[in-house]
């Protein structure tokens, strides 16, 4: 069995100076760099944040921009589909005075031939009709 004596006390006193030396010497100063990394890092991930906030504002004003072109380009390509399909209405409207026109004017001439060609004949039928009798006058 141990026996304390005063050697006790001299092994106590040695043990404080030592933790208190390793405390000035080496706790404190390691606990000093950890405080220094966690407020750096801290800092740095305030920083990133700060980053990755303003990139999604960017990309936010960036697509709200980019739906704005869009419906814009979507409403100049509707009012030129109208007006392309108004101007498409206009011409196919002349265009159809026009052959109505030519289609009146080809029925007129049409008609004027017809009659011509049916005056021809009232002239030319007493003579077909007296030759057709002369032939089978003829015959008989």
């Amino acid at each position: 069995m141990v026996i304390p004596d005063g050697t006790l006390f001299i092994q106590a006193a040695n043990f404080i100076v030592t933790v208190f030396v390793l405390n000035v010497l080496l706790i404190k100063p390691i606990r000093e760099i950890i405080k220094k990394r966690k407020d750096l890092m801290a800092d740095q991930m305030g920083k990133i944040e700060g980053f990755n906030s303003t990139a999604e504002k960017k990309v936010a004003d960036y697509e709200a921009q980019l739906a704005e072109a869009r419906k814009e380009a979507n409403g100049i390509r509707s009012s030129m589909k109208d007006e392309g399909t108004a101007e498409e209405h206009k011409i196919l409207a002349v265009a159809g005075e026009a052959a109505s026109g030519t289609i009146q004017s080809a029925r007129a001439e049409i008609e004027a031939e017809v009659e011509t060609a049916m005056a021809q004949l009232a002239k030319d039928v007493d003579k077909y009709a007296a030759a057709a009798t002369a032939k089978i006058l003829g015959q008989a």
